[in-house]
């Protein structure tokens, strides 16, 4: 978005003093500032941006907000707390820009969803979608305030880590179609239930206006059950229960994606698993909700491919690897599993890392992934970090357990051979994708050298 200094003084009001001027987006890193943006000094655990205020300006930025003590000069709009004036700004600028707004939020699929719904729309309704998984308290602002002024939709996710973040985010977002994917146990440990997460998440739903739509999965008891808290009108997708936008016929093609009909029109997605078919169907009722029927989905639906570290399948020297490194709970390493046990494989090799932030429950979880790693029919586990060793003691299948990306690494390069089928998952913090990385590059080099030598 546009917008002039004076305007963004006005909403965080300021003195109309100053130079005049205008700023195209915001950020609050130095490092990536662009030209013309307006760059929030942040105060962090371990960084404070006050810090970088002279190297953004020295990049072009239009201006920095500071807070009231920072003692630098410049182009600075000194507030109170530039954290709330993040969200207080970019609140004024979603409702002066005026387009439609599209909140995904779940406890797992919620980027995969964005990213799909954006891709579905692309040639049948241009939108603008947050970048990566930029959700939180400061993600959701940025994202808003970088729509581009000439689109009218927009699709962005939101997270929560604890009780409280979703009322002021979903005040800020203002959305005119919410989507909840599901309720699980990721970040339980920052919880006191998993009922607590579904009551934290639900106040997405509480967001919109009467004239809003609710995506609602109804495969899910929590996430049905949200239908309660909005007066106007629902959209519900699912497989198991009747649903609006219902996949039936559901064929699992491993790491080929999946077959269905969805609402008795063919598809095909590329995506792997049953936990992506409910991210499709989630991004298609939220293409209904903005009017665009499901057969014209079919096209684009086939032309989807994951993000990075998000079931990308890649084959190198007759192995395949599926790479799902970017984060891990306790419902999306079962379904990554099932699609590695659908993957055509001479052996099934399952790489977990620890899952995070499970709290005083983390051990029982991650005994319970072990127990469906033995139910899946995997013939060797490589467990990485931390209570990933649970996972490892209740598989009941050939295991080892390593402290450190690198180390598994190590063993897999000599374990590895043609004909296997490898998945690498793991939470975020364990940096899985440093052993798929060694791994892959050891094997490409090799095959690079056979080829070379033949």
């Amino acid at each position: 978005m546009t917008l002039q200094l004076s305007q963004i003084r006005a909403w965080l009001g300021l003195p109309d003093e100053g130079a005049p001027g205008t700023a195209r987006g915001c950020s609050i890193d130095s490092r990536s500032v662009k030209a013309g943006e307006l760059f929030f000094a942040i105060r962090g655990p371990s960084n404070d941006g006050h810090d970088y205020v002279p190297d953004a300006l020295a990049k072009g930025a239009a201006a920095a907000v500071v807070q009231s003590d920072y003692r630098g000069e410049g182009p600075l709009l000194r507030v109170a707390d530039t954290s709330l004036a993040l969200g207080r700004l970019a609140a004024r600028a979603r409702r002066r820009w005026g387009g439609t707004v599209v909140a995904v939020t779940g406890s797992s699929g919620k980027t995969t969803t964005k990213d799909i719904l954006a891709e579905l729309l692309r040639d049948i309704l241009p939108v603008a979608k947050s970048q990566g998984n930029l959700n939180n308290e400061y993600g959701l602002p940025l994202s808003l305030l970088r729509i581009p002024d000439q689109v009218r939709t927009a699709v962005v996710e939101i997270g929560i880590n604890r009780v409280g973040e979703m009322r002021p985010l979903g005040e800020i977002a203002a959305p005119d179609v919410s989507v909840v994917t599901n309720v699980g146990t990721a970040h339980v440990g920052n919880f006191a239930s998993v009922e607590e997460i579904a009551a934290e998440k639900g106040r997405l739903v509480e967001a919109l206006a009467p004239a809003g739509t609710a995506v609602l999965n109804a495969d899910d008891d929590r996430v049905a059950a949200f239908r309660d808290r909005h007066s106007g009108t629902v959209v519900t997708y699912g497989i198991e229960r009747p649903a609006d936008l219902r996949a039936e016929d559901v064929e699992l093609l491993g790491s080929d994606g999946a077959r269905f009909r969805l609402n008795g029109h063919p598809m095909h997605s590329p995506l792997a698993g049953r936990h992506n078919v409910y991210n499709v169907l989630a991004a298609a009722a939220a293409a209904a909700a903005l009017g665009v029927a499901p057969e014209r989905l079919g096209e684009p639906l086939r032309g989807l491919r994951p993000s990075a570290m998000r079931g990308i399948v890649r084959r190198i020297a007759g192995i395949t690897f599926i790479d799902d490194c970017y984060n891990a709970s306790p419902p999306a390493m079962e379904a990554m599993l099932e699609v590695l046990r659908g993957t055509p494989a001479s052996r099934r090799i399952a790489v977990l890392g620890e899952m995070r932030e499970l709290g005083a429950q983390s051990r029982e979880l991650h005994r319970r992934v072990g127990a469906a790693v033995g139910r899946a029919g995997i013939d060797h586990l490589v467990a990485v970090a931390g209570d990933a060793a649970e996972i490892a003691a209740a598989a009941g299948v050939s295991a080892e357990f390593h402290a450190s990306p690198e180390s598994a690494a190590s063993a897999l390069t000599g374990m590895l051979r043609r004909g296997d089928a490898v998945l690498f998952k793991a939470s975020r913090g364990v940096q899985l994708e440093r052993a798929r990385d060694i791994v892959c590059g050891c094997l490409g080099a090799a095959a690079s050298e056979g080829r070379e030598a033949a």
